[in-house]
């Protein structure tokens, strides 16, 4: 049963994938905006912001990654929405296939495509300062949680574009949710320089615990209270892991259920 679903998955993971190779400009667009983003706080707002005991740089691109890999999931809320509307849905429900296998290839084949961005985005970074300073290990286990939340961030994204009626209104749905979950974070500056009533709210941010534990596991972090303090600034790489782990207990079922119900209707 689970080879079953598994093999399905696989088989609407390569249809995602080939629509993508045919329309090759939602990856350039993709890579593009994540590239903006280094080069304007690198160079234009990277000198006003202090980090003590790291170059800025080095501490921007591991926030960069997360927050190119946060919005790169909100492809998944419009690759449903539009199957949906196209009646691709109802086409696969006539198929004797398993019902997860939809949303398992989605997600899969966003993550592939959220992993090339990733590969232009680590060379940009080099280009630019960035280096991973701790190890190959540790730097492939950052990457390893940096795909885990991407991955788990695509199960959000499914259940916005399984819950709304269009295209038009998933593309704004998946994203506007992200920008001040994205901001509102250490991903572009310490959270030592936000408001005191929002620095907790920052600190307990899972996009805050994700981009901290990469920062430690490459030898990005900074030091002092720039870092952060409390639970989240002394635990990051078991709470990033947690947080991955709790979205996907909560958003799995939850994209299996409005999956159901959407092709139903």
């Amino acid at each position: 049963m689970v080879l079953e679903a598994a093999n399905d998955g696989w088989v609407v993971t390569k249809r995602n994938l080939l629509k993508i190779k045919r329309v090759p400009d939602l990856v350039i667009f993709s890579t593009i905006q994540p590239i903006m983003f280094v080069l304007l706080f690198a160079y234009v707002f990277g000198g006003a912001i202090a980090t003590p005991g790291v170059n800025y740089r080095e501490f921007l691109i591991p926030g960069i990654f997360v927050q190119t890999v946060a919005f790169g999931a909100g492809v998944t809320a419009i690759g449903l929405a539009d199957d949906l509307q196209k009646g691709i849905v109802d086409r696969f429900r006539s198929l004797p296939m398993s019902r997860g296998a939809v949303l398992f290839g989605r997600t899969s084949s966003d993550l592939i495509n959220n992993v090339f961005t990733v590969i232009v985005m680590s060379v940009t970074g080099v280009i630019v300062g960035w280096r991973i300073n701790d190890g190959f290990l540790r730097g492939v286990a950052g990457y390893a949680i940096l795909f885990l939340f991407a991955y788990a961030m695509s199960w959000i994204s499914a259940v916005i574009g399984l819950s709304v009626k269009s295209v038009e209104v998933a593309q704004s749905a998946g994203f506007i949710w992200m920008f001040p979950l994205t901001f509102l974070s250490n991903a572009f500056v310490p959270t030592s320089s936000l408001p005191p009533v929002l620095r907790p709210v920052a600190e307990w941010n899972p996009i805050s615990s994700v981009v901290l534990a990469l920062r430690d596991l490459w030898g990005n972090a900074p030091a002092g209270v720039a870092r952060g303090t409390g639970f989240p600034a002394e635990h990051p790489i078991g709470l990033a892991i947690g947080w991955c782990l709790l979205i996907l207990a909560i958003f799995v079922p939850m994209s299996i259920a409005r999956y159901r119900r959407a092709a139903s209707r």
